[in-house]
């Protein structure tokens, strides 16, 4: 087949100069003729600004960069074939390849002319739609591997398209007549053109549309769809012509009226004026005076001026109108410098927090140590305070009493679960409803820039996410050396949080990251005995429970067995939380009688317990049976706070191997290891045949194998519990110890020792055994948590065989196995 390019089309080529004004036009033979011809598979990329080349069509372009100059005048001494491409964005001055759409047009350059100016012009004349491959070479300019654009171009002959196509034509002729900017001779072009696909091109080139849309027109495939869109594009364009010249025949004609609507405007604006202002400039005017009232520092004042000049120079219509409009409004709406009067008077604190709090003597003290040096410094640059305990046990009522004690607002903000930074420093202006962090929007709420802000669940916040850091992003906040300038991405202006008196809870300090647990004084708050909670129960949870169901005092009333049997029996907790859920199923359980008529007594009995709430879930295991050996009770630690664990010791015939069950982590394996070796390296001292050790297989097991356990706290226990299993002598009732070992014997301290003591009292144990170095911790816990308690503080592991075993021993001996001779 003959290249497409060694015809020439343009019929009237040669008479093109700078001065030329006619519009050459394709005939539907040319047109044919061109599609019937091959594509050079390489070609140089012109990319275009602003305009989109269709076959056919003949346009100057104006050729401003050294690349497109250079390759405008390498191609002209050639072939004069190049590829004629838009730009995706225009203000791309150094188009790369990626920046170019993917269909555009290979044209001839017809001729270069040298404006007056300096400026290269070229006359380029579509030939056809191309689509760009790949790129073979960037320098000196574009040039790309390309094929054709495989389309069904040649239009359909029926009815139906010809009357769409003449519909056009028509459109376009009474467009241009319409139009006093556009030359007659467009009009006569028009009515000349006899090819249908020609057409299209033509007028599509000349619509007068954004880029982007006249390349989706050059995209689409088939003439019958392009056609369609034309038809759209004119329909639309004619509807703007015609009143363009509404408008000017109305203002040529009526001036009068014109005159009269400028004065009634007037009038209508100074009525406005009158009753307010327009709804926009009432809102500005709002802004003026609230802003007048701030007393926020001068910066803070300047950056509003600003956005409020800004503001008022917008279009009330604009997306920005009302993204400044929000942010001024949150600007005004924020308490700069606006402080609650503080009220510390001490003994009114000390009535609130023990109206709202029973027990915690401990925790009521710090606190009133901390609002006395609040009140004497006069500032509130101190450790910032972090309540630490399980749940349920008042942490988070706590903050809140404490601002009913001084008089301030109360925040709470719950940090659980957090992962995203924004929540705590905002979103910046410039994203989709963006808005503060969630520091500034509770100041906002609160309306006072020294509240007392509690930051619930602070050791359960993301830390290192994809959405940032908010566990860092806190160090700000909590640090009395930086918060005085917090910067929230929003506001965009520092804002002083030194005032406030945040208080932080958790229930660990392990989630807690090292800087943030650094900045914060951590008050311990373990959990109640059965006796306070009983007290908590007759003193809060019954009265809330019965007003929350409907029910009068006379109608339930628990006694003080009934509430033990509840505690004991149907909750195991250091709080008091699922305490109030039973009291709850209990209430729920008396509504529907009284509302039912059943004959009910309004004095709840233990025996009643069981028939409301069912079976107890939770028996006391206090006691192992002393005729047994190899089984001791140990104290752990958990989040929900102490926990009573047993340690079972089973010997069998064997070569002794060492087994260990019952989801042990690997800190506790080592301690029953370091156990086990210890007891065979001090055999003679127990008493104990090392021959044993050869003759039988040690099998440990902790009960309760669903739940993981680890720490090196049960080391002591399992090593009473192997020497118990190899001594054969009989253990002990109702007594739990707590301690780290090692190798050389010795017993070493260990934490949560209020906790351990705790769930040591809840399971009847009489005696505690602790490491020496832990009297110190005893010695700090009230009495009342002490009561019924024996303490004994030992240094080294052997001391806990006589505290731990009766010298009684069990029926069952040991037999070594005599060893075999060679």
């Amino acid at each position: 087949m003959r290249d497409l390019f060694d015809n020439d089309f343009l019929s009237s080529k040669d008479s093109l100069d700078a001065d030329s004004e006619f519009i050459p036009l394709l005939s539907t033979e040319e047109e044919q003729q061109m599609a019937k011809e091959d594509i050079p598979e390489e070609l140089a990329i012109l990319p275009l600004k602003n305009t989109v080349l269709f076959p056919g069509v003949v346009i100057p372009i104006t050729v401003s960069r050294d690349k497109s100059i250079k390759l405008v005048r390498e191609v002209y001494k050639g072939s004069r074939i190049i590829g004629a491409v838009s730009q995706k964005d225009a203000e791309v001055e150094d188009p790369a390849f990626h920046d170019l759409s993917r269909i555009g047009t290979a044209a001839k350059i017809i001729k270069i002319l040298q404006m007056p100016d300096g400026n290269t012009t070229i006359i380029i004349q579509g030939k056809k739609r191309i689509v760009l491959e790949e790129m073979t070479r960037e320098e000196p300019y574009f040039m790309a591997r390309v094929k054709a654009f495989e389309s069904p171009d040649k239009p359909r002959q029926d009815d139906k398209f010809n009357a769409l196509i003449s519909t056009i034509k028509d459109m376009a002729i009474q467009i241009v007549k319409l139009s006093p900017n556009v030359p007659s001779d467009a009009a006569f072009a028009l009515k000349n053109i006899e090819s249908p696909v020609f057409l299209v091109n033509f007028i599509s080139s000349n619509l007068n549309i954004e880029v982007d849309e006249k390349q989706k027109l050059l995209e689409i495939p088939d003439v019958d769809t392009r056609a369609n869109m034309v038809l759209k594009h004119l329909k639309r364009e004619l509807q703007v012509v015609e009143l363009k010249n509404q408008i000017q025949s109305k203002v040529k004609v009526d001036i009068d009226k014109q005159q009269r609507d400028y004065i009634l405007g007037q009038q209508l604006k100074t009525i406005q004026e009158e009753l307010g202002g327009s709804p926009h400039e009432q809102q500005i005017n709002e802004l003026k005076e609230k802003a007048s009232k701030k007393k926020w520092p001068e910066q803070v004042g300047q950056v509003f001026e600003k956005d409020l000049v800004r503001l008022q120079r917008m279009n009330p219509a604009a997306m920005e109108y009302t993204v400044h409009m929000h942010y001024l409004e949150t600007m005004v709406e924020l308490p700069w410098n606006e402080y609650t009067p503080d009220n510390f008077d001490l003994k009114k604190a000390q009535r609130i927090l023990d109206r709202d709090h029973y027990g915690l003597e401990k925790i009521k003290e710090r606190i009133l140590e901390y609002l006395a040096v609040l009140k004497l410094k006069g500032d509130m640059k101190s450790p910032i305070l972090c309540f630490v305990g399980p749940p349920g046990v008042g942490k988070t009522s706590l903050g809140k009493s404490i601002a009913n004690a001084i008089g301030r607002e109360y925040i709470r903000m719950s940090l659980g679960g957090l992962r995203d930074e924004a929540e705590i420093r905002g979103h910046r202006k410039t994203y989709v409803g963006a808005m503060p962090g969630r520091i500034i929007q509770n100041l906002k709420k609160a309306g006072s820039s020294n509240p007392v802000f509690v930051l619930d669940e602070v050791d359960k916040v993301g830390y290192k996410t994809f959405s940032g850091d908010p566990s860092s992003a806190l160090l700000e906040v909590l640090d009395p050396e930086q918060n005085s300038t917090f910067y929230d991405n929003y506001l965009e202006v520092e804002y002083d949080l030194s005032n406030i008196m945040f208080i932080a809870t958790a229930n660990t300090l392990s989630g807690i990251q090292p800087a943030l647990r650094d900045r914060m004084e951590v008050i311990d708050l373990s959990g109640y005995i059965v006796e306070e909670k009983q007290e908590i129960a007759r003193r809060h949870l019954i009265p809330k429970q019965l007003d929350a169901h409907g029910l009068k005092k006379d109608q339930l009333r628990f006694s003080k067995k009934v509430l033990e049997r509840l505690i004991q029996d149907y909750t195991r907790e250091s709080g008091v939380r699922s305490l109030e859920k039973t009291i709850a199923k209990v209430a729920r359980v008396r509504a529907r009688d009284i509302v039912l008529g059943n004959d009910v007594n309004t004095s709840l009995k233990v025996e009643d317990l069981q028939d409301i709430l069912g079976a107890p879930k939770f028996t006391r295991e206090q006691t192992v049976l002393r005729d047994l050996a190899g089984v001791m009770t140990g104290l752990a630690w958990t989040h929900s706070g102490g926990e009573v664990l047993f340690v079972e010791v089973s010997l069998s015939r064997g070569k002794g191997a060492l087994s260990l069950t019952g989801n042990l982590g690997d800190v506790m394996k080592e301690s029953a290891t370091i156990a086990y070796e210890y007891l065979k390296a001090h055999a003679d001292i127990l008493g104990v045949d090392p021959a044993l050790f050869r003759s039988y297989n040690v099998h440990m097991h902790v009960p309760e194998g669903a739940t993981p356990k680890d720490g090196p706290s049960a080391g002591i226990t399992m090593f009473a519990a192997l020497a118990s299993a190899f001594t054969r002598r009989k253990i002990r009732p109702a007594v739990a110890m707590t301690g780290e070992i090692t190798l050389r014997g010795k017993v070493m301290p260990v934490g949560a020792i209020k906790e351990k003591i705790l769930a040591a009292k809840r399971a009847g144990m009489k005696t505690v055994i602790l490491s020496e170095e832990n009297r110190k911790n005893v010695e700090e816990i009230n009495s009342l948590y002490l009561k019924g308690l024996e303490f004994k503080y030992i240094r080294d592991m052997i001391e806990a065989v006589d505290l731990t075993m009766l010298k009684e021993k069990v029926d069952e001996k040991l037999v070594a196995m005599p060893e075999k001779s060679a």
